[in-house]
């Protein structure tokens, strides 16, 4: 039973009314297509009954082929429409011995038209049998149809009447089976994609909360002590900040929904504003230098990466250093765009927390680097690295 439901779990269209090749069916549509093919197959006994109705054997022969006939066909349907496990089981492998036994018994008892019996033996071994061993069984029994024929004289285009579907018949449920099982793995594979593509996409959300909630709930947390402390008697100034606090509030609101949308990407103009403005409430000295200047070679993708590292960078400022000044610093070296986040406070952390592991991979999907650690000022210094894309200057056309 556990099996089974392995099986059905690792197949989808067991559920969408479909047969899997080797399987009993599991619903009325399953039976009915099942049963289609089934009296498909049943096609080959036409010869077997023209031979007993016929009257080619005696009164003796004809009652042993008839009950012979059906035994053999009761014993195929029972191993078509059995519940069998996922693989092919022991008792299965006896069924289909004993199939192979009493069509040969048949064959050499009645004659060359029972022949056709072992073609039922030769597909459903293709079926059920694993790749390396049908790639024997079949032949084999295709051999026996050659060998039996011949001993009972038939004509050469007789035999190959009967070898060939015996042959091809097998061959073709190989395929049929193999066709079954890439289709299957393909499946499984496309689900597995789709689960990790889910999980990147969980993983990018977690982030972009992460980041944009802990930086605008601590400017909301900053202003709103600042407000209580000048209530009530600067009430000018406290409503100032409650004002700066339904600002920062609907523009976290904007930025959650856009995040949810996946269309977030910050601009490095945007969180330059960003951080001053939260430095400030904080009463940390923001030296933001040359951070505000834009670089023309800077990938939009890149941008949006520094930018989330100077909202984290400032947010960990604002929120865990106790510093008195922070500098921003933006530099060219090489090929790449370095912004620098340095402070006075009490030094780096150990262990890193969620917001610089995700800066970390953010980067990463970016082509750049983090680098952390204590800054000149004995605070915390954080580095973000990105490639820039240089622009090929178009030659110029000498003039005729």
């Amino acid at each position: 039973m556990s099996e089974r439901k392995s099986a059905a779990k690792l197949d989808p269209l067991l559920n969408e009314g479909f047969v899997r090749i080797g399987q009993a069916p599991e619903d009325w549509r399953q039976i009915l297509a099942k049963g289609c093919w089934t009296v498909l197959y049943m096609s080959y006994s036409y010869a077997v009954v023209q031979d007993l109705t016929e009257g080619h054997h005696s009164s003796g022969a004809t009652v042993f082929g008839w009950i012979g006939l059906c035994s053999f066909l009761a014993i195929y349907l029972f191993l078509v429409m059995a519940r069998g496990p996922y693989r092919v089981a022991r008792w299965q492998i006896s069924i289909l011995a004993v199939l192979f036994v009493l069509a040969t018994v048949l064959s050499l008892t009645l004659g060359v038209p029972w022949l056709v019996l072992l073609i039922y033996v030769s597909i459903s071994s293709g079926v059920l049998l694993p790749m390396k061993w049908a790639l024997r069984v079949v032949p084999f029994v295709a051999a026996c149809v050659f060998g039996i024929s011949r001993i009972e004289g038939a004509r050469i285009e007789a035999q190959m009447l009967l070898v060939l579907p015996t042959l091809l018949g097998g061959v073709a449920m190989m395929a049929v089976v193999q066709m079954s099982r890439t289709m299957r793995e393909l499946r499984q594979a496309r689900a597995t994609v789709a689960h990790l593509a889910a999980n990147e996409e969980r993983l990018r959300l977690a982030r972009d909360l992460h980041d944009l909630l802990g930086h605008s709930l601590s400017v909301i947390t900053l202003k709103s002590e600042l407000a209580g402390r000048m209530l009530p008697d600067k009430p000018e100034q406290a409503a100032q900040q409650v004002a700066d606090i339904e600002r920062v509030s609907r523009q976290a609101l904007v930025d959650v929904r856009e995040a949810v949308s996946g269309f977030r990407r910050p601009t490095l103009d945007a969180e330059i504003a960003g951080a001053r403005t939260a430095l400030a409430a904080a009463g940390i000295d923001a030296d933001l230098g040359n951070a505000s200047a834009g670089h023309p070679d800077l990938p939009p993708d890149a941008e949006g990466a520094l930018a989330w590292a100077l909202r984290e960078a400032v947010t960990n400022v604002v929120r865990h250093s106790g510093a008195r000044r922070c500098e921003v610093t933006l530099g060219e070296s090489g090929d790449g765009l370095w912004l620098t986040v340095a402070d006075d406070g009490q030094g780096p952390e150990r262990p890193h927390g969620n917001g610089l592991t995700g800066l970390a991979e953010r980067l990463a999907l970016a082509d750049g680097r983090l680098e952390t650690g204590r800054g000149a000022r004995g605070g915390f210094r954080l580095r973000a690295c990105v490639p820039l894309s240089r622009r090929v200057a178009p030659e110029v056309q000498p003039q005729p």
